[in-house]
């Protein structure tokens, strides 16, 4: 039995790809419980059921304690009522969150084989000397889901595959991967199509570098005055993106709104554009950039993150300079004003999408289970 502790499931990369690691665990005869310590969304939960694990929400209405030692005894008696009933052999802990306490709480219940995933880089976190004595004492091996993150945090990396045989207290990457399904070989059409359409899938926050949309946007109908904008995600910045068409006199034929909308729909709404743009501030892995591949489209990216590794500068996709909507624009219109270029990496794109497929990743993760068992 693997307990996998998690402390949200709401809508988002982390959860999404955590969902993945479900799944390949499942395909690979494997036991499974989720637990969530805080907040979740019902219907996140149910996907998980779907997938064969058993959830546990620590919090009947997905609330959180004040304090830390309020925490620490929430998080300690949740634990050890799910340690007790089913007894398992190794946990995988998804985040460092809050602080390391289900790690050391888990060692403590007694758990040996304790796998942490880090999903983002050592800049959000103000304690490396505990995350790095928790590596050499505690865990047995450290995952990330980029080699630009594991040098963060451990100053180098080591790039897992089905050939790695894992040292005491390691770290490793494993990369984040694509759907079940959905890898780089998708139907589209081959011709560049104009007008062109550009795309953004992502939550409206100001993390996700969305405020740098609508500015870039009115600097491509410069010169391409015919190409249309799809906004696929909501969120708290809508008002003040709605705003920034209304000043930049942009109609409303020329980008389309869809809202949330079901992960299902996301492969059909990807093969409607040529190009997507990821602006994040901060990206640990940058799951819409290889989606977007997968799906043929050429992606243009902040230089942020897992992100400098996902998308390989002038090969299958671009990076421009974080926070600078000029530079998104101008990188945008390198690709828009040479058809060929732009089809080119699309190809790239979708060649370069093969390598997170599922089954890659699930192979490595039976391998990686494999090297825990006593």
């Amino acid at each position: 039995m693997v307990l996998i502790a998690i402390p949200c499931l709401l809508v988002g990369g982390t959860e999404m790809q955590t969902l993945r690691l479900v799944e390949a665990l499942v395909a690979n005869g494997y036991q499974c419980v989720t637990v969530c310590y805080f907040e979740y969304d019902r219907a996140m939960v149910q996907r998980f059921e779907l997938a064969g694990s058993e959830v546990v929400c620590l919090s009947a209405y997905g609330s959180r304690p004040a304090g830390n030692i309020a925490t620490y005894r929430y998080l300690n008696d949740g634990l050890r009522r799910v340690v007790a009933y089913y007894r398992p052999t190794v946990a995988h802990v998804q985040y460092m969150a809050p602080g390391a306490m289900p790690i050391v709480i888990l060692r403590r219940l007694g758990i040996r084989k304790i796998i942490a995933t880090l999903h983002t880089d050592a800049s959000i976190y103000n304690d490396l000397k505990l995350l790095r004595f928790l590596q050499r004492h505690v865990a047995t091996v450290f995952t990330c889901v980029t080699e630009v993150a594991e040098r963060s945090f451990f100053g180098s990396s080591n790039l897992f595959d089905t050939n790695y045989q894992i040292k005491p207290h390691d770290h490793i990457t494993i990369h984040n991967c694509l759907p079940r399904g959905l890898s780089g070989n998708s139907p589209k059409n081959a011709d560049c199509r104009q007008p062109i359409t550009i795309g953004i899938v992502a939550r409206l926050e100001e993390i996700k570098g969305v405020d740098l949309v609508i500015p870039a946007f009115r600097k491509v109908l410069e010169g391409h005055p015919d190409s249309r904008l799809v906004i696929v995600g909501d969120g708290k910045m809508r008002p003040m993106m709605e705003e920034q068409q209304r000043q930049a006199g942009i109609g409303g034929e020329r980008i389309e709104w869809t809202g949330r909308v079901a992960y299902g729909r996301l492969a059909e709404l990807y093969r409607r554009m040529d190009l997507v743009w990821v602006p994040s501030r901060s990206e640990g892995f940058g799951l819409s950039a290889i989606e977007a591949m997968a799906q043929g489209c050429a992606v243009v990216a902040a230089a942020v993150g897992g992100l400098t590794e996902v998308v390989r500068h002038d090969v299958d996709g671009l990076l421009f300079r974080p926070g600078d909507a000029d530079d998104m624009a101008e990188k945008t219109l390198s690709l828009t004003n040479n058809p060929e270029r732009l089809q080119e990496m699309r190809r790239r794109a979708t060649e370069s999408a093969n390598k997170y497929s599922f089954e890659n990743y699930s192979s490595k993760i039976k391998s990686l289970y494999s090297q825990l068992k006593p």
